[in-house]
């Protein structure tokens, strides 16, 4: 289960329901009122759990957003059952598109994309036959 750190988790939330119709389970403000400490979301079948950047606890093992690094390390998988719907729904949710959705040599329809926070996605499912 994937856990992002976000800059900007709120609207990373509502973005995430508008791009992939996640379902909102859990939200958890910090205490200064403007962070969020804690939240998750279920997208099909699979739980994404996020909380706002909090740099003040980097020295203590903490994350750190893919903005901040100025890349993403991981791409999170998505299984789409219609992945280019999914994938339209998410450009036009505002992520940018880096590869369109496309039949793989290894069996699946697959597309990648950079969600406005800087985590990249990858919806696919397999080819049917």
């Amino acid at each position: 289960m994937p856990h992002l750190d976000v800059d900007g988790a709120a609207t990373a939330l509502d973005f995430y329901k508008k791009a992939f119709n996640a379902v909102e389970m859990i939200r958890m403000p910090a205490e200064d009122g403007k962070r969020l400490m804690h939240a998750s979301i279920k997208i099909g079948d699979g739980v994404v759990m996020l909380h706002d950047s909090f740099p003040e606890y980097a020295e203590m093992g903490g994350t750190s957003n893919p903005k901040a690094l100025g890349k993403s390390t991981v791409t999170i998988h998505l299984y789409a059952p219609d992945v280019d719907r999914t994938y339209q729904q998410a450009i036009d949710a505002g992520a940018k598109g880096l590869m369109p959705p496309a039949d793989m040599f290894w069996g699946d329809r697959y597309a990648k994309l950079r969600d406005p926070f800087g985590h990249v996605w990858s919806p696919g499912a397999p080819i049917k036959k």
